[in-house]
């Protein structure tokens, strides 16, 4: 018999939906149930723990440390359900292919990978885009088959290319020259951030962080408008961006790259769909 109390899957698909959107009314909207009904589920859920897993604001929703643990788990979970359920379905009998990608390769490789969801039609792709850390975490824990990631170089992947780095200041509305310094960058632990921020130490520069954002996008915009000084890789310069250089005092940045991971284990459809990201990524 269980000694451990069974976790409600509702919940826990609750639980994940409100801490990815940060809100219950948008949980409530992606798991098609009502707020009040979400709320009681996570209330529930925490009970059942005795801990609570959700700090609550008039303005946000954050996870407490308690949250964060069994974030990992939850999604494992559903994960299994989902699996658990496909391997007895005959529409997946090949099994499913567990992807992760940047964002600013989610849209560039959607034709590619809708081409191989045609080829392979009996195989379930998920795929999931998020910054670079958070899929080296889901990797780690198994939750994911094969990830695109940006990392500094020096952790062997099987397949990898250099990805070369920008400083970028508005063109019409520069921010270098302002004291301090306003900074464009990615949230806490992401790539690039802790580089930014050691440069302009290193140059005696005193600087603040005035645009905070997980979305790639909305960096470029930031940035290219005169919210910030940032750090983000060459292509996503924009016309109306100028590049600092040597005369700033800003170090070159070279060691950071794109690399693709996947297991030693992997299927055929795994190493299949590998090749044609690596192909399609020029990685080497």
């Amino acid at each position: 018999m269980n000694r451990y109390p069974m976790f409600s899957p509702q919940q826990l698909l609750s639980f994940v939906a409100v801490s990815e959107t940060g809100s219950f009314t948008r949980a409530a909207d992606r798991v098609y149930l009502s707020q009040s009904t979400v709320s009681q589920q996570i209330r529930r859920l925490e009970e059942a723990l005795g801990k609570p897993l959700l700090e609550r604001t008039s303005h946000q929703v954050q996870l407490t440390e308690e949250g964060e643990r069994l974030l990992g788990y939850a999604r494992r979970i559903i994960a299994l359900n989902g699996e658990a359920h496909d391997a007895l379905s005959d529409q997946w009998r090949d099994g499913v292919v567990r992807l992760g990608v940047p964002e600013d390769f989610a849209a560039a490789t959607t034709s590619l990978l809708a081409q191989f969801c045609r080829e392979h039609p009996h195989i379930r792709l998920d795929v999931t885009s998020g910054l670079s850390h958070e899929l080296r975490r889901a990797w780690q824990q198994d939750m994911l088959d094969i990830i695109l990631v940006k990392q500094l170089t020096g952790d062997k992947a099987n397949a990898s290319r250099p990805e070369p780095m920008l400083w970028l200041d508005s063109a019409e509305f520069p921010a270098f020259e302002r004291d301090p310094v306003p900074l464009v960058l990615f949230p806490l632990n992401a790539l690039y951030r802790d580089e930014l921020c050691q440069a302009l130490d290193a140059i005696g520069r005193s600087w603040r962080i005035s645009y905070s954002s997980a979305s790639l996008a909305a960096l470029v915009a930031a940035s290219a408008a005169g919210l910030g000084v940032t750090l983000l890789p060459a292509r996503c310069r924009l016309p109306e961006h100028r590049v600092l250089g040597a005369e700033s005092g800003l170090p070159p940045i070279d060691n950071v790259e794109l690399a693709l991971f996947y297991r030693p284990d992997a299927t055929p459809a795994q190493i299949a769909l590998a090749g044609k990201l690596r192909a399609f990524c020029q990685l080497s």
